[in-house]
């Protein structure tokens, strides 16, 4: 029984035998193929090479790939523009400002950001489409094909975003048309006038022009006239935008030719309340500070001459700081004519007591010198802090009183010099040594003239300065 049950498992086990054989030897030869098949495909979509241990393919270059063959990118020459040797070509161009970051007035020169989109049509990039609808491409495909070479005319930086990839997009249509934009910052000179600074009103513009293609090979054009140019809601904080405007016109190279160009005119107008409340409020308030003098007695001499070297030292601060944030151009401003009659008004609140005090010491002096003192006086005790002589300290009881005989005196020599003889002519005295002896006996009256003449020639400098600028 038991030699019977074992030759029964020997003939099944040499009856599994070649089956096993035939399965070992049939499924490494199917994977084996399979592995081969995916090989050559992928050789023949990348050009011959290909990752073995690649599992996924890119798919975006495959797309790429399958672009390229659709648009024919091999079979054409575009290093040359579309349609060389016949008529220019025209190219649209349309912008969208999306902000205007900044502006210089020490360099002359602004900062935008724009959106800058080209529209032409290359019959080389036509490609078959159903559906006739357009694909989109990024930078990669930009740099295979012919592009305009459009360049920013005076500009001194410029540079094209690429967070996080290059901001350029290109949509080609199936007959042709195609439309390229980029996202641009460009900083540009703007030649500024001052001379109604900061009362202003500048005029900038932002040109646009092929460098290689002149007007016979490019037309450059709006491409929906005014309406080409597109603004975002644009606040600047020294600034008021008045006016965006598209304008076009010709450039002439002596070497090159005439070239089409492009203009985007933009006019500024600079908010006045900044420069109010940082120069002009404050030198107003100089100037009435110093006017604060006419009302200080004229003997005490540290107090009023303190308060004018302050006042005059404080414009000249004033005058430094707006300076420093300006260009040094070689005419005069019109902030510079205020500032300056201010400065102006305020040294001559310093002369005017400059001549109160010398007129003072010269009419006390005078005073002094018709008394006649004794020799036992001492007119040091008649001066005071200051320096100068005042009569109200001087005690007169003194001095020797006018007899009879010397009144007489003076009387006889009055009456002999008031009395002319026939024949003798008669002067008439100067009115100006008359104004200017009364001013010299008064020098108090100056102060008093002083405290209506300032504030009323400032007030009238204030209207016409205004009148004429603002």
């Amino acid at each position: 029984m038991r030699v019977a049950f074992l030759a029964l498992r020997l003939m099944c086990l040499a009856w599994l035998w070649p089956v096993t054989q035939l399965n070992s030897s049939h499924f490494p030869n199917k994977r084996r193929n399979k592995e081969m098949y995916v090989g050559e495909n992928a050789r023949q979509k990348h050009g011959g090479r290909v990752d073995l241990k690649m599992k996924k393919l890119d798919s975006t270059k495959s797309l790429l790939i399958k672009s390229e063959q659709l648009l024919r990118i091999e079979d054409h020459d575009f290093a040359m523009r579309p349609g060389f040797g016949g008529s220019a070509l025209p190219v649209g161009i349309d912008v969208q400002v999306e902000s205007i970051d900044s502006i210089s007035e020490v360099n002359m020169d602004f900062t935008m950001t724009l959106y800058l989109r080209h529209y032409w049509q290359d019959d080389r990039l036509a490609f078959p489409s159903s559906n006739n609808k357009s694909r989109t491409f990024d930078a990669r495909l930009v740099k295979k094909i012919w592009v305009p070479d459009v360049f920013f005319v005076h500009s001194k930086r410029s540079f094209i975003h690429d967070t996080t990839m290059e901001n350029i997009m290109l949509r080609v249509y199936p007959d042709g048309n195609i439309l390229y934009s980029v996202r641009i910052t460009v900083t540009a000179l703007c030649s500024m006038d001052f001379s109604s600074f900061p009362l202003d009103t500048q005029n900038c513009s932002l040109e646009l022009e092929s460098y290689a293609y002149n007007e016979n090979d490019l037309m450059l054009y709006w491409k929906n006239g005014n309406d080409s140019l597109r603004t975002d809601e644009i606040v600047l904080s020294q600034f008021f935008i008045e006016d965006f405007q598209p304008s076009f016109g010709l450039a002439f190279y002596s070497s090159t030719g005439w070239y089409n160009r492009l203009y985007i005119n933009f006019i500024l107008r600079r908010h006045i309340f900044f420069f109010m409340l940082q120069t002009y409020f404050p030198t107003m308030l100089m100037v009435m500070l110093s006017w604060v003098s006419f009302w200080i007695d004229r003997r005490a001499v540290p107090a009023r001459v303190s308060l004018g070297i302050t006042t005059v030292l404080t414009m000249s601060t004033i005058i430094t700081g707006v300076s420093a944030s300006m260009p040094q151009v070689s005419y005069v401003k019109a902030v510079d004519i205020y500032l300056w009659a201010s400065f102006l008004f305020v040294f001559l609140s310093v002369i005017e007591y400059a001549a109160v005090n010398y007129f003072t010491t010269v009419e006390e002096m005078k005073k002094l010198k018709r008394a006649k003192m004794p020799t036992s006086y001492n007119a040091a005790e008649a001066m005071a802090f200051d320096g100068c002589f005042h009569d109200n300290e001087i005690d007169l009881a003194s001095l020797p009183a006018s007899t009879p005989n010397t009144e007489r005196n003076i009387q006889s020599r009055n009456s002999t010099v008031s009395a002319p003889t026939e024949g003798t002519r008669l002067r008439r005295k100067h009115p100006l040594k008359q104004n200017l002896s009364f001013i010299m006996s008064n020098s108090y009256m100056i102060d008093s003239y002083s405290r209506v003449l300032f504030p009323l020639a400032y007030l009238l400098f204030n209207i016409i300065y205004w009148s004429m600028y603002a």
